[in-house]
This record gives structure tokens, sequence and C-alpha cells, in this order.
């Protein structure tokens, strides 16, 4: 018998992989694999459902949308279908202002006052949830007695369930308790949501998804209501982490950053850092030493364990983990094998290119710093460190804790020598790598879609108009292009930074918006796309034109992102959004558009949609909270 036939593939199975990447605040990997299962169990509501609400926690609210009609769910009599579109209307509440906000929380309270009545006639046990929803967005749309009249019903549904305790230990359980706590709230009883608050916290077990988005809600009610916050102290969702620090000198060595005989030390420091925190989840690489042993104690306190290597796993072993010992590979492949998710910074080979460990630690703090937005939780990097800076390095463990404290966040450091104190760390600045090697760059495709149509009597006016309002672009943003080129309707721009490539993108599309194309004489039709990668690549000489030019897979999977974009819009790949999340998070938002096919059969990435942030303010982290079971 096969392993296929004796462990045949169920939409109840999928579902719980999905959960778990869901509880851990992985939506978008949550999302991925919700659209995969549909494909095998099509019209599965239930998977459906998951699906969007990954989606909406991801603040995907327009994809969410799309997706919530394109499964069906609109045609579904269940509570949780019916009452999830008054969850995507609140979400664009969030996301507007003023009286459009108002009018956006009433839409969405009358999704889920109607899911509410609709499940109370057909006495669903779970129609408390759309009811505590209206209540709120009655509160938040200022129609307080709605809210209060909508909030006892809740508690007058939910008191015999909570008396009888028959649900201790279910997720139904956490619901329960959390949706009273919060009719509480909107009735501004703090005594009786105090009286709560533990019960709650120790039923969400490790559904930090959970815990974090309730806290969210929770926050805004007692914001709306103008009561004491401090009741949500125990809400604080768990940290997420980077972890990072020097890799270990073979058994044999007696000179060395981290010495065999520090190991046990080391680790027991570690143990002890981690004891006095709460972790939802940890992303880094898995170099022996240091990258190791977090790894190991993390997994042995349950958290997910995201690892990000930096090129190809056989490269990685030789350079990163056998130099120690055999000892090592083993410990480095069961915690490969016990990793929630990996993912590799490139695929290629090392090559000698120091500059792909740096690469990787970008990737992986703003991955950590994605997966924080997302859960409204705090960030920590745990580091071992010795406290010697090397002028210079393109890359290691000082490198990246200072990027890490450039963009804001702590640093807590397990010592391996007697000056391993933070304010040793230098400002942050990208070196220069030598030329012939490779050196991360962010990269822009572009072409105008309808360019193939014009006639010849309009090509003057398209390059005097069209190109010339781009190139206005590109001479304002000179100083930070280390490369252009174009040919005909087409244009690649290349940045030493994503959020530089990232304002010229924006200002490239804004400028092409603001022509009036039938006063020029052009079609209207005429629209601009634009793709996004960040990754390394060489510049080298390129003895046709005799100037500078650039090369790589990096390149190419760049240029792939452009012919599958919208028009209209910016187009990039995860890690150019995970390293504006961790550098520029307040300057620019990615929304997230799925996991996109690209140009000529290039494979499968996840793709974002870059934009500027309607309020100035940055991205929402959560639009709001929605009861996770399925």
């Amino acid at each position: 018998m096969t392993d296929t036939q004796s462990c045949p593939v169920t939409a109840e199975g999928r579902l719980e992989e999905v959960k778990a990447f869901f509880s851990q605040g992985e939506f978008f990997r949550a999302y991925d694999l919700a659209a995969e299962a549909l494909e095998l169990f099509p019209g599965d509501a239930v998977l459906a459902h998951r699906a969007v609400l990954s989606l909406a926690n991801a603040g995907a609210t327009t994809l969410a949308l799309s997706k919530y009609f394109e499964f069906g769910l609109d045609k579904q009599l269940e509570t949780d279908a019916r009452s999830l579109l008054g969850r995507l209307r609140k979400d664009e509440a969030f996301a507007a202002t003023g009286e459009a906000r108002t009018l956006k929380f009433r839409e969405g309270r009358a999704h889920y006052e109607d899911a509410f009545r609709i499940a109370t006639d057909a006495h669903d046990p779970e129609a408390y949830y759309p009811a505590i929803n209206a209540a709120t967005l009655a509160l938040f749309a200022g129609e307080t007695n709605a809210a209060a009249r909508l909030a006892s019903e809740v508690l007058d549904l939910l008191a015999p369930r909570i008396a009888s305790q028959d649900e201790e230990g279910t997720g139904d359980h956490y619901w329960v308790l959390a949706t009273a706590l919060e009719a509480h709230l909107v009735l501004g009883d703090l005594d009786a949501a105090r009286g709560m608050v533990d019960a709650v916290v120790a039923a969400s077990g490790r559904d930090y998804a959970a815990l974090a988005t309730t806290g969210r809600q929770l926050e805004r009610i007692l914001e709306a209501k103008k009561l004491d916050s401090n009741v949500l102290g125990a809400f604080e969702p768990p940290t997420v982490v980077h972890f990072l620090g020097h890799m270990i000198a073979p058994p044999s060595a007696q000179n060395g950053r981290f010495l065999a005989v520090q190991e046990a030390t080391v680790a027991a420091d570690i143990a002890g850092v981690l004891e006095g925190m709460r972790i939802g989840a940890a992303y880094g690489s898995l170099a022996s030493g240091a990258d190791i042993l977090f790894a190991e104690a993390l997994l042995r306190r349950g958290v997910a364990l995201n690892v990000v290597l930096p090129f190809a796993t056989a490269d990685f072993i030789e350079q990163s983990v056998r130099p120690a010992g055999e000892a090592w590979v083993t410990r480095f492949e069961a915690c490969l094998a016990a990793a929630k998710t990996v993912r590799f910074a490139t695929e290629d080979a090392y090559l000698g290119d120091n500059q792909l460990f740096a690469y990787c630690s970008s990737l992986a703090m703003g991955l950590a710093s994605l997966c924080a937005r997302h859960m409204y939780a705090p960030l920590m990097q745990l580091a071992v460190w010795d406290g010697v800076v090397n002028e210079g390095a393109i890359a290691g463990t000082a490198v990246d804790m200072s990027a890490w404290r450039a963009a804001g966040h702590p640093v807590n450091i397990v010592p391996v020598g007697p000056d391993a104190n933070v304010e040793k760390l230098p400002p942050w600045h990208r070196m220069t790598v030598a030329r012939g090697r490779r050196d991360t760059r962010a990269m822009l495709f572009g072409d105008i879609h309808g360019f193939s149509k014009l006639t010849d009597a309009q090509l003057p006016l398209f390059a005097e108009r069209i190109m010339g309002a781009l190139a206005e672009v590109t001479r304002r943003h000179k100083q930070h292009i280390d490369f252009i080129n174009t040919w005909g309707d087409g244009i690649f721009v290349v940045c030493r930074d994503a959020s530089r490539a990232a304002d010229c993108a924006l200002d490239m599309q804004e400028a092409m918006s603001g022509i009036d194309l039938g006063a020029e004489g052009l079609p209207e039709t005429l629209q601009l796309r634009l793709g996004g990668h960040l990754g390394p690549v060489y510049e080298l000489d390129d003895p046709v034109t005799n100037r500078p030019n650039y090369y790589g897979a990096h390149v190419s999977r760049a240029a792939r992102v452009e012919p599958v974009t919208p028009e209209g819009c910016v187009y990039v790949t995860e890690t150019f959004a995970a390293v504006l999340a961790l550098h520029n998070a307040d300057q620019f938002s990615c929304d997230y558009a799925g996991i996109t096919e690209l140009a000529k059969h290039y494979g499968r990435f996840r793709i974002f949609l870059l934009r500027r942030p309607r309020d100035g303010k940055g991205p929402a982290v959560l639009g709001d909270i929605e009861r996770g079971a399925g």
C-alpha cells in the first residue's frame, strides 16, 4: 500500500494545516495553503472561509473581498460566511476617514446583524459572534443605544454556556469567553471585564493570532468608550524574534569568537533569556553555533521556527555548518526538518559572495517585521555576540544588529565576550561590495500597456509626453539610481535601496496618471505597469554598449514580475516587501496579491501590491477581529 493510500488527502486534514499557520501569524502561508486545497476540494466553504479570513488578517482587504465573491461565499448560508462580509466592510471602514468610515461601519453592522438574526432563527449556537461584531460596529458608528442592546443580547445568549463550563478546553470556549468580555466592555462594565481577563487568556492556549486580534479589538472599544486601557495588559501579544550570532569554532580550535568550550554556557544563557519571554514566532538562519542553539531552544518551547537560508542547502552546510564538526550537520538537519517554514534568499550557489549572508539576514529580519505587523506584536532581536565590531565588514552579527537597531527595534544580547554592549554598535550603513561580486540591488522593470498599437503618427507624442514625464521622475531620483535603460516603451531601473526604488516607482505611476491622454492625442488605454524585486546581482561592463550593466538570475526574476502586473500598478516580490517592512514601514504599504505564476513559466512567487499609505501613517496591522473557528 502506498503512502497516499494509507494517508489520503482530505479537506479536513488540509484545513488543520491551514489553521496551524494561521494561529502562528503566517497568514500569507495560510492563505496559500487554503487556496491550493480549494483546487483539490473546489466549493469547500470552510476552506474558502479560512482562505479569505487569512487574507483579511494579513490586511489584504481588496484581495479578500475579491476572493469572497470568487469563492462563492456570498451564496453560502452558514453564519461564518455571512459574517465574513461584515468583517471585510469593517476593514474598509478602518481604512477610510470621516463620513465614509461611518457609512462603512453601518454597512458592516447591517451584514453582521442580518447574519445574527438568521442564525438566531435557525437556533445556530454560533449566533453570538455576528451579534457582538454588530454591537461593536454600532459603537464605532456612534450608535450607542443599539450597541448596548446588541451587547446585552450577546450576554444573554452566552450566560448558559459560560455557566455550564461544558466547552472548557475547546476552541469555542475561548471565543465564548472573549465575546462575553467584549460585550462587557461595549456596555462599559470594566469590573465585569477585568474579572474575565485571566480566563480568556488561559483559554487561548497557543493561538497567538486569536489573542492578538482580540486584544486589538478590545483596545479599539476602550478608545471609543474612553475607558481605562490597563485592563488589556494581559493581552499583550507574544514577541516575534529574529535570532542570530557567531558560528562556533571546531572543538580543536583554541581561538575564535565563540569557542566550543563555551557552548554549554551559551546554551544555558539562551534558555534563561527565552524563559522570561512569550514568543509567538522566530526567524533566522541555521549556521553552527548560535543559530542552531537558538533554534533548538525555541523548538523545545514549541515556538514556530521560520528558517531563511542564504543560498543552496549543500553549499550552506559546507560553508556554515560542517566546519564545526559532523555533529552540527546532524543538528542542522533536525532543526530544518522541524521548521515551520524554510525560505531561500537565493537558490543559487555561494560562489564566495559574502553579501549573500547580509541579503539573507535582511530577508529574515524583514519577514519577522511583516509577521509582527500582522500579529500586532512587539519585535526583539536575540544575538550571541562577543562585542567585537569589524570595521568595513560586509556581513556578520554586528552588521545585522546595527541594521536592526537602525530600524528602531531592540536587541537582547547573549554575551560571549566581556565587551558585548549594544552601545558599541556603529551606525548602520550598507558597505560597498567589490565590483565583480554579487551585491544586493532593487530593480524595476516597466512598460506601457497599449504601446504596440500606437501609430507612427502617435509615436513622437508618446516619446515626448509619456517617456518625457517618466524621464522627469527619474531625473528627480537621479542620485539614487545606479543604472537606467529604456527600449521603446520598456524601462529598467536599478537602485541600491528598496525604499528608493519604491519611491521612484510610485512617482512614475503618479506622473503617468497625471497625464490627460485624450487631450494629448493619445489613446486613453495607455497605462504603465511596474514590477520590482530585490536581489543579489552582478554589475559588469557590457562589451557591446561599453557601459555598465546588471546581470544575474535575480535580474531575470525582476523582469518576470512586470508582465503579470495589472495596468496602473506596482507589483513587488516578498523580498522587496519584507525589506520595506523592516526599514520603511511608515512610508509604504505592501498588500498581498497572492502566489502568482510569473511570466514565461518562471515559477510561482508571493507577490505584493506596492502603494503609499492612504492616511500617511503606515499600514494598518489588523483590520478587525473575527472568530477564528472554521
